[in-house]
Parts: structure tokens; sequence; C-alpha cells
């Protein structure tokens, strides 16, 4: 195998298979995903986003701007999403939804956030999407 081709491995129906290509490997990411539910998908990403933030705590400026940064762009697609109109939650739920973001701004906005508050943030809701809460 050339050093230029990446070899991706997985198990399908019993079979090892071979991907030449990391696109092929995102492809067969994608389409196992789609057959996931779409509030997992999503606790996914919070808990990405809550890791980063974890991490970033005590690490030099540069992660912890960039696990803030990356924090502030998820609230941000959150609120956007959730004040769509064609958005099906519930009055109710969407309005918290905006709440929360909006409580998630104003503390992104501090000269230094609590990371801590952040993190309790995106633990509920993972929580919440998970119904563990």
């Amino acid at each position: 195998m050339s050093s230029a081709k990446r070899q991706t491995s997985f198990l399908k129906q019993g079979k090892m298979i071979i991907m030449q290509q990391p696109t092929q490997a995102r492809q067969a990411y994608e389409a196992a995903a789609r057959f996931r539910p779409l509030r997992d998908q999503e606790a996914d990403v919070l808990r990405r986003a809550t890791l980063a933030l974890r991490t970033a705590r005590d690490a030099d400026p540069i992660t912890r701007v960039r696990a803030l940064a990356d924090n502030r762009r998820l609230w941000m697609a959150i609120s956007d999403l959730v004040q769509d109109p064609e958005n099906a939650l519930p009055d109710g739920t969407k309005a918290g939804l905006v709440s929360i973001a909006l409580s998630v701004h104003r503390e992104l906005d501090q000269d230094f956030p609590d990371f801590d508050f952040l993190v309790g943030i995106n633990e509920n809701m993972i929580g919440g999407l998970s119904g563990s809460t």
C-alpha cells in the first residue's frame, strides 16, 4: 500500500471491508448516522462541545477561545433553529430553548466565562435529549 492511500476497515455482515479513501469512511459513517435518532445525533454534538469546554478549562488561551467560540456557534444554531417558523416544537419548548441560549450567550460575553456553568447547561441539554433528566 502506498503512503498516499489511507485504508480504513470495518465489518459489514461479518466480512472485513477495506476502504481506500477517507471519503469512503465518512460516507459510511453518514449512512449509518441516518439510522440513528435525531435526538441522539443532537446529543452527540452537545457532548463534543462539552468535552471541548472541559478540556479547555485549564488549557492554553487558544484552546479556551476555540472551545468557547464553538460553543457560541452551537448555541447560535440552536437559537436560530428553534426560532424557525417551520420548527414543530411546542411554543413553550421553543421559548425555553431561546431563553437558555440567551443565558449562554450572556455568559460567553463575559470577560472570563464560567466554564462550569456552560458545561452544566450543555449536560442538562444532553440529559434532556437522552431522556435521562
